[in-house]
């Protein structure tokens, strides 16, 4: 399928607002909905270590894992790309255009700050206590704000955001054609 008829948007937010999930609860709208995409939390393709690797090869290794998953699945037929990432900038949305080969819309995600302590503190992995302290800067900070086409209270039911996006971005049944 030609890029041009794929679209891709980017879930986005601090961590613990529910990206992954509400990523996970678009991609099962959309498969009840007859609607092809394909759903990828960037997280897993960045979570490898090296010792002794310096952040920039980290970053190139990651990108190019993102070009490679949405390269198969779009080979594959996929028409609409759901990715899940916290991002800091306007440049990393660029970073992840390019390394995908698509544009994104961008959606963040908000959840008030008790929300995100409650998700975070309750997952058993020690290291999303290092993400709660992200978090909670994040939010000081406003990082990643501003950069997005919708924001959304993901402080509801989670399939009324996810059908909400879906209506945000017009990925129905009507936009994919007869099957």
């Amino acid at each position: 399928m030609p890029r041009a008829e794929v679209d891709g948007v980017l879930i986005s937010g601090v961590y613990g607002s529910g990206k992954s999930s509400v990523a996970a609860e678009i991609a099962e709208t959309l498969e009840r909905r007859g609607v092809s995409y394909a759903a990828i939390d960037l997280d897993w393709l960045t979570w490898f270590a090296v010792p002794g690797m310096k952040p920039a090869t980290a970053r190139r290794v990651y990108l190019s894992n993102v070009t490679s998953v949405v390269t198969n699945v779009v080979q594959a037929g996929v028409r609409h790309v759901i990715l899940a990432a916290a991002v800091r900038d306007s440049d990393e949305v660029r970073a992840l255009e390019s390394a995908a080969r698509l544009p994104l819309r961008v959606v963040r995600l908000e959840v008030p700050p008790e929300t995100v302590v409650r998700r975070l503190r309750a997952d058993p992995t020690t290291g999303r206590r290092d993400d709660l302290e992200v978090a909670v800067q994040w939010r000081a900070d406003s990082v990643g704000a501003g950069i997005q086409g919708l924001s959304i209270a993901n402080d509801g039911p989670i399939h009324d955001v996810a059908c909400e996006i879906i209506d945000w971005l017009g990925w129905t049944v009507e936009t994919e054609g007869v099957r």
